[in-house]
């Protein structure tokens, strides 16, 4: 008797590995991923407190510049004094996910149960 390994299972393995590098890996070296504009857009409260993120990663609390690491406590402060007013928190389209997604988490730790995510409708922009 003459045994011989079957190839086929490595290969079909090795395939669909392939295929998922060939996906998942632009978004991974991009550091980027493209979300679909909004159709439709709810108001934002006009007394919400506004929080911008910026593309080189500067943080605005309203018109005020935060660092990086005062975020946290900055957020943790104003929120005994306006604890009951909403957050807008809005990013440019070049911001990293994981810094917009670590100042949400900041104003999560803070208290804050009122954060809105503000997108631009694309009706709305002036050509």
């Amino acid at each position: 008797m003459h045994a011989e390994i079957n190839v086929t299972p490595l290969v079909d393995v090795c395939l669909v590995l392939l295929i998922i590098f060939m996906v998942v890996l632009p978004s991974m070296v991009n550091g980027t991923v493209e979300l679909p504009e909004t159709t439709v857009t709810a108001p934002v409260a006009e007394r919400a407190l506004p929080i911008t993120v910026k593309e080189d990663g500067t943080v605005y609390l309203d018109t005020l510049i935060i660092r990086r690491d005062e975020v946290d406590s900055a957020l943790e402060q104003l929120h005994t004094t306006a604890a009951a007013r909403p957050i807008a928190l809005r990013a440019d389209k070049r911001v990293r996910y994981g810094e917009v997604v670590t100042v949400l988490a900041a104003c999560r730790k803070a208290g804050w149960d009122d954060v809105a995510l503000v997108s631009t409708n694309p009706a709305a922009r002036q050509p």
